[in-house]
């Protein structure tokens, strides 16, 4: 795994053996940001990294000037390893919080975030609920959510739903928050 660009471009991201997480491929990690560069200027952005595994997104995002990146991960292991690689690259704009993503949803900052991403576990129940709970937060800023999920999933009857891109058996869903 390495990052795909920026500052960092071509730094390996070496996860301990016994991770349990399932890193974003380094392929769908480069379309997805591709499609990124070309609807936003990375340097004006404030991103929530929710259930951050090994970290690859928000180093990405950190990589590419972003200024602040938030990544909740609650397992342990995973959270240590994100603080720990974060500081080594120097990544400043990196803030790394141990919670439940789905708790750390309440606390974190009212219309703060441009970008949510969001990878929970695959085989995780709820993720509807997760994407209601994600747009009626109030935590976006007149954001975008993005959901990362497994092919067999489909969200285009979700409120707020606007396109989905596929990368093998990765897929990202874009949700458009509603003002209401």
């Amino acid at each position: 795994m390495r990052i795909i660009s920026g500052t960092h471009k071509g730094r390996l991201i070496k996860p301990p053996t016994n991770f349990k997480a399932r890193p974003t491929t380094d392929i769908a990690r480069e379309g997805l940001f591709n499609i990124l560069a070309n609807r936003y200027d990375f340097e004006e952005l404030t991103i929530a990294d929710l259930f951050g595994g090994t970290g690859a997104i928000s180093y990405e995002f950190a990589s590419r000037g972003v200024k602040e990146v938030y990544c909740i991960e609650l397992h342990a292991l995973h959270f240590k390893f994100i603080k720990e690689t974060a500081k080594a690259f120097g990544f400043e704009n990196i803030k790394v919080y141990r919670n439940d993503a789905l708790n750390a949803i309440e606390k974190l900052p009212k219309k703060h975030f441009d970008l949510i991403f969001a990878d929970p576990p695959f085989d995780m129940t709820g993720k509807e609920d997760l994407i209601y709970k994600i747009l009626n937060s109030g935590i976006l800023n007149n954001g975008t959510l993005i959901l990362e999920h497994g092919e067999r999933e489909n969200f285009q009857h979700v409120e707020g739903y606007q396109d989905v891109r596929k990368y093998g058996k990765v897929n990202f869903a874009f949700f458009k928050e509603t003002i209401k």
